[in-house]
């Protein structure tokens, strides 16, 4: 064997004889390589700290579109009235759930489409009774008209003339003021000779009615006078009918929440009187500042029934988001309620067909 100088052994001749390393002692030493491709764990392990899918937002908020759709009780009323202000919109949370419809489609998640099936069946059982085709009128059947027809419309006259296109029965106005007032009796004299102003609330019928009085709905701490609530016995061809006209406190929305305590203490007190009317059938129209899902109008809902067909936004008149503007009856059926076309006022008119039972 040759020697180099200073006696070592050409490393070529060391490799043939010791042989290759082991992979282990090779590898000793040396830091274990990531592997991108898994999520950021190392070779050979399972992946951590993955990203969640691009379907699980939409699945998420699927779930919590359809929890608020079956149970908006389940928030509370204690902070700013949050309850009674998602119940005031509670049908747009369907352009919440179209918005996931089309965000699930973009991710291609099967998932959050299958999720989608539980706020589309809250909203049908909520709602979809309304859009189906009301019944066809029936002889027993009364056309009613309630219209807030606002203090400062500048055009009395033609909203009074809007409203008897609809043909109907009985008219309940809320804001009367003078000189509009007059206007609105001069009006309808011809068509509706039969009428009753109480405060800022009138009832206009065809046929002719009686005991007609005032409600005492006011809340406390309103000082000044106060008059928005009517009650008459009107005399149908069918039945005598209890009519009650009621305009309740407004209501705000700010940074708070709702602002509803006087319009809440407002609905107990119609509540009450129509609790202890003693007439079967009733039929209550007014500007309640409050949908039928507003926790808020419960005293009323309770003891009512409200319209079966129609959603019949009528606030505000420019965009409505709401119908505030409401027709309920006891013993009686409202078989459907619509809008009709704008007037001089910020609300729009509703009408609706009630059937005596």
């Amino acid at each position: 064997m040759v020697e180099r100088a200073g006696g070592g052994v050409p490393s070529a001749v060391k490799a043939a004889v010791v042989g290759p390393r082991p992979a282990r002692l090779r590898d000793r030493g040396r830091r274990p390589v990531k592997d991108e491709s898994r999520g950021g764990g190392e070779t050979g392990r399972p992946g951590r700290g993955r990203v969640p899918g691009p379907g699980r937002g939409p699945t998420v908020l699927a779930v919590l579109t359809a929890g608020l759709l079956a149970f908006p009780r389940a928030v509370p009323n204690s902070a700013g009235r949050l309850g009674s202000l998602l119940e005031s919109f509670l049908p747009w949370l369907g352009v919440v759930v179209v918005a996931l419809f089309l965000l699930a489609l973009l991710h291609r998640s099967a998932l959050a489409l299958l999720a989608l099936l539980l706020p589309v069946a809250a909203w049908t059982h909520l709602f979809g009774g309304l859009l189906l085709p009301a019944p066809r009128p029936g002889p027993r059947d009364l056309v009613v008209v309630q219209h807030n027809v606002s203090d400062e419309n500048p055009d009395p006259a033609g909203t009074a003339r809007a409203l008897t296109a609809a043909a109907p029965d009985l008219i309940a106005l809320q804001e009367l003021v003078p000189p509009a007032l007059q206007v609105y009796e001069g009006t309808l004299a011809r068509d509706y000779p039969y009428h009753a102003v109480r405060g800022t609330v009138g009832l206009w019928s065809k046929y002719p009615f009686t005991d007609a009085r005032p409600l005492d709905i006011k809340p406390r701490g309103i000082e000044e006078p106060w008059n928005r609530g009517l009650r008459a016995v009107v005399h149908t061809p069918h039945d005598e009918i209890a009519v009650y006209v009621a305009h309740l406190p407004s209501v705000r929305v700010g940074v708070s929440g709702l602002a509803s305590a006087r319009r809440d203490e407002s609905a107990r007190l119609l509540g009450r009187a129509v609790a202890a009317e003693e007439r079967g059938t009733v039929i209550l129209l007014g500007d309640l500042n409050g949908t039928v899902h507003d926790r808020g109008l419960t005293p009323l809902t309770s003891r009512l029934e409200v319209a079966q067909r129609g959603f019949a936004l009528s606030f505000p008149a420019r965009f409505p988001l709401a119908r505030i503007d409401q027709v309920m009856a006891r013993s009686a059926t409202v078989s459907r309620i619509r809008t009709l076309p704008a007037t001089g006022s910020d609300h729009l008119p509703v009408a609706a067909r009630v059937t005596l039972g």
